[in-house]
């Protein structure tokens, strides 16, 4: 507690109180004794390390396009299609090595039921990669 004692009354203490500072850092300081000794790993192993793909092996796989309407119609790389044949369609693109992502372009004004329905069935039939396609916000 900071207090003055002299012939100046009732004017401002201009000296640092330092105890509440002491006491963080103290605090800090018990923190750091006791989290350390956990960031340290007891076992040691030895990770594989990964080779860099060359240029022979990479591949570039085309993304599928999957556009849905406002009315839940949807078109499978521009052409319409039905949930049934969207199904097979997915699951045949599930099985091919890479597989490509499926990007979902869908309607503003959609109901999300008819997104989350479809996302499920896409990873009913294997599809790993899916992705929503948007348009970037207009620069002012």
């Amino acid at each position: 507690m900071a207090m003055s004692v002299g012939g100046n009354t009732g004017g401002p203490v201009s000296e640092i109180n330092v105890t509440p500072l002491a006491d963080v850092m103290l605090v800090l300081l018990i923190i750091f004794m006791i989290t350390a000794p956990l960031m340290s790993h007891p076992v040691t192993i030895t990770v594989p390390t990964a080779a860099p793909k060359t240029s022979e092996e990479k591949i570039d796989v085309p993304p599928l396009d999957l556009a849905i309407k406002e009315d839940g119609s949807m078109y499978f790389q521009d052409q319409p299609v039905s949930e049934a044949a969207l199904k097979a369609q997915l699951a045949v693109a599930a099985q091919k090595s890479p597989q490509p992502e499926l990007q979902i372009r869908a309607d503003k004004a959609i109901e999300w039921k008819i997104v989350r329905k479809v996302i499920s069935d896409a990873k009913a039939q294997g599809m790993v990669h899916v992705g929503f396609m948007t348009t970037a916000p207009a620069k002012e």
